[in-house]
């Protein structure tokens, strides 16, 4: 099937990220199947994550079909983008049908992308990992591809204003080598291993990222234990209690 939709929001993409000039460091797409199916996942820190992890693949000349909840495909602009792009809605109270559809599209030899903490982690840390993607993987007898964002939350996050107005902002991306989905391994288990990967790619592109915190009214894209003002995990699920 022809892209007609995917390639140009690409190229538009790339042009407002020049625009932007926004310092993208990608390492490890060499990871990415060329060919074949695969699950992508990636920590979620940002709404603007689906576009950096599928630029992750465009060296290894791969489009990834992401999975979103499917309030996005019914926005008036969003929408006809998500579905020319042939991204994956997903119905949260009847997800079997997007699971199905994942699964055909792994089978077809498509790239699926999956944020496994379902939403923006607000603290930009790791929350907790379904099993939907190793499940997926397992059950399509593909790989896993974990990758790690971090800079994105500075573009537009949960919380926070968009600023777009901002340039010269770095994103770090980092790609880690694929896991094997063992049909014979409890999906549980492999996704622990999963997200200890992500974690370690993760805390690389924090390392690696060029932004040394000197303002300090500039803190809250960091995380506490970094010496940022972002929300700890307890500090969030403690306000959604009260």
């Amino acid at each position: 099937m022809a892209e007609l939709v995917y390639r140009p929001v690409i190229g538009f993409a790339r042009t407002l990220f020049k625009a932007w000039d926004l310092k993208i460091d990608c390492q490890g797409s060499e990871n990415i199947p060329r060919t074949g199916g695969a699950v992508l996942v990636s920590n979620h820190i940002s709404y603007l994550d689906f576009v950096f992890a599928g630029l992750a693949a465009r060296p290894q000349k791969r489009l990834v079909r992401f999975m979103a909840k499917d309030s996005v495909f019914r926005h008036k602009i969003s929408g006809p983008l998500m579905r020319g792009m042939r991204h994956i809605p997903v119905d949260r109270e009847q997800g079997e049908a997007a699971y199905e559809h994942a699964l055909n599209s792994l089978r077809s030899g498509e790239v699926v992308g999956i944020f496994p903490e379902a939403t923006i982690s607000q603290s930009f840390t790791l929350k907790g990992f379904k099993t939907g993607a190793a499940r997926l993987a397992q059950d399509a007898g593909v790989p896993l591809v974990p990758v790690a964002l971090w800079g994105t939350q500075r573009l537009w996050t949960k919380g926070q204003p968009r600023n777009f107005k901002r340039s010269h902002i770095p994103i770090t991306i980092r790609v880690g080598e694929a896991v094997e989905a063992a049909r014979d391994q409890y999906a549980g288990v492999l996704t622990r291993r999963l997200r200890e990967r992500v974690q370690e790619l993760l805390e690389a592109a924090q390392r690696a990222y060029p932004v040394r915190l000197k303002d300090p009214e500039d803190t809250w894209w960091v995380p506490a234990h970094l010496g940022g003002t972002a929300p700890t995990q307890e500090a969030l699920r403690a306000a959604e209690a009260r």
